[in-house]
């Protein structure tokens, strides 16, 4: 990857220390002076620089279920009262109802939940006079407003980057939150987490799977190069996924954050991001953990608008609008390009057959073997209970092996026990003749010499 010219690396950011796998999660935090909360608003360069204010002219997100895996989210925090509308708890560690901050970075899923569908809040000024009325009722003057502000949440919160307390681990927890979110009504399913391999565990298939099949639209974080993903791991690296990954404040490639792989399909900011922290506070940050909920709220307004679209399509509306950076056409760092959310939601964009990000059934196939005649994953719990465990493996089955390959042993058995057979009656009738061509035993007792076969006796 060629680093931008005159970049500074932040020495202020830290990657967080929560782990997916053998992997960090996809963010970092920054050290941030006190500020009102209208002052925070003033920092969300990105709406107007990406084209999201501009898309709310069609569409903020309404009706439509984002879920969050994540550490949980504070449905309390000013800015999300009345967003978060069910969750569950997958660890086992948590709350029911997902809104408790558990794992090593408890803070991380209140900053996700706020950049996606945040809808700041009215207050007091210090002299108490209450701030101007915002020109948008459904968005509250001060604090953070997100991508999808009239969007709902569920919350799935996970226990990850320490040892979880009630034992399960992240094979079981990510797809159990990722089938009870399908189960409950999402239609986007938001998951700023990375890790350092490429790989995931055969348990997650299933999940990954179900949701393919229920047409659900996967975002998931890139990951970030100072949290050492130097290039992209799991789970954006499932097809079907669309992964995301981080620029900076030029609209480059960020160098802290900028995992790259060929599964990359769209970039987003990653850098001077800010968010709201469980309690009711704020922090800047950055990171590819917040370049995927802003993708997951585009998202978010494509299926509010278009209400039947699939998922394929949705997709397909964000990558292929996106503006081209590198490399000409889709490349390991920006993927398609840069996110265009006006034009994702204004542009006539033509339909497509297929996920422009791939297929994890067809993955499945191929490399699994398995068998997708049948959906398996059955319907989870009800919301704000633990979804359960998933085994390990359940699908894909891998297929029965075909009859010529069972007939040839049988044959084979069947041979050496008909000529085992054949020798044992040979030998018996060469005995019996053997005892009819013997002389008349003397009437003295045998003196050890064995009678000789006579020759010319026709055998």
């Amino acid at each position: 990857m060629t680093l931008p010219h005159g970049w500074r690396r932040r020495t202020a950011s830290a990657a967080l220390a929560a782990m997916l796998a053998c992997g960090s999660l996809a963010g970092a935090l920054l050290t941030a002076p006190s500020a009102s909360a209208d002052s925070w608003r003033d920092k969300e360069y990105w709406l107007n620089e990406y084209g999201i204010t501009a898309a709310w002219q069609v569409s903020k997100g309404a009706g439509v279920k984002v879920a969050i895996i994540d550490s949980g989210v504070d449905g309390q925090h000013p800015d999300l009262k009345g967003a978060v509308v069910g969750g569950t708890d997958v660890s086992g560690a948590g709350d029911p109802g997902g809104q408790k901050s558990i794992g090593a970075k408890p803070e991380h899923g209140t900053l996700v939940a706020t950049l996606l569908a945040g809808r700041g809040h009215a207050s007091a000024s210090p002299s108490s006079v209450p701030s101007p009325p915002s020109p948008d009722s459904s968005v509250g003057p001060d604090g953070i407003v997100g991508v999808a502000p009239e969007a709902q949440i569920l919350s799935a919160s996970a226990w990850l980057g320490s040892p979880n307390p009630a034992g399960k681990t992240d094979q079981e927890q990510i797809p159990d939150a990722v089938r009870w979110a399908v189960d409950n009504g999402a239609k986007v399913i938001n998951i700023s987490l990375g890790s350092t391999s490429p790989d995931w565990p055969q348990s997650w298939d299933a999940a990954f799977l179900y949701a393919e099949q229920k047409d659900v639209v996967i975002v998931a974080a890139a990951g970030n190069r100072i949290g050492g993903n130097i290039q992209v791991g799991a789970p954006a690296t499932i097809p079907g996924v669309l992964t995301v990954a981080g620029l900076d404040r030029n609209r480059t490639a960020s160098v802290d954050a900028s995992s790259q792989g060929i599964s990359i399909g769209v970039s987003a900011p990653a850098e001077g991001l800010v968010g709201g922290l469980p309690g009711g506070s704020y922090q800047d940050w950055a990171g590819t953990s917040g370049s995927a909920p802003i993708v997951s709220g585009v998202a978010a307004l494509i299926r509010s608008k278009w209400p039947d679209m699939s998922a394929p399509q949705v997709i397909n509306r964000i990558v292929s609008t996106a503006e081209d950076a590198g490399a000409p056409g889709k490349d390991p760092i920006y993927g398609y390009g840069i996110l265009n959310a006006e034009a994702a939601l204004k542009a006539d964009v033509p339909e497509v057959t297929s996920n422009p990000v791939g297929s994890i059934a067809e993955w499945i196939r191929v490399h699994r073997r398995g068998d997708l005649s049948h959906p398996t994953p059955q319907p989870t719990s009800k919301p704000s209970t633990p979804a359960p465990t998933l085994a390990d493996p359940t699908v894909p089955v891998a297929k029965a092996p075909s009859q010529p390959d069972t007939a040839v042993p049988a044959a084979v058995v069947i041979g050496f026990g008909g000529l085992f057979v054949a020798i044992v009656a040979g030998a018996s009738v060469q005995l019996r003749r053997a005892y009819r061509g013997s002389p008349e035993p003397p009437d003295e007792p045998a003196t050890g010499e064995v009678n000789a076969v006579d020759p010319n006796h026709p055998e």
